[in-house]
């Protein structure tokens, strides 16, 4: 998977934003103003910091213990960072992003998801 098939899967979902705020090695994408996934653009291979549920961010690098990590630089219990060089599916991938998108939304203010609820409605 390439930055560009990432990118275009993050910022086509609902009420997300993109930016460069840790500086022009790291892209950033927030639903509501809260990241939910953290793509560094030097690594080589691509990878990814994704929000993933505790007890199965455990499981996931058990299971892909050579592409899903740990959380650089990131709280290890929440978060885990995910190797993009061709071993993972796509679909898994995105998978990921999705799980990681939904755990951000369900931690966002009653308001807050509201206001995301009524977006292009």
């Amino acid at each position: 998977m390439d930055i560009e098939s990432l990118r275009n899967y993050c910022i086509n979902k609902k009420g997300v934003t993109e930016g460069l705020p840790f500086g022009p090695d790291v892209l950033v994408f927030k639903v509501m103003g809260k990241i939910f996934a953290l793509a560094s653009l030097d690594a080589i291979p691509l990878s990814v910091n994704l929000k993933c549920d505790p007890e199965k961010a455990i499981n996931l690098r058990e299971t892909y213990e050579n592409n899903i990590l740990p959380g650089y630089h990131m709280n290890k219990q929440h978060w885990n960072t995910v190797i993009l060089d061709g071993h993972l599916k796509p679909d898994f991938v995105f998978q990921l992003v999705d799980d990681s998108y939904h755990l951000v939304i369900s931690g966002l203010t009653k308001k807050q998801q509201q206001e995301l609820k009524d977006l292009d409605e």
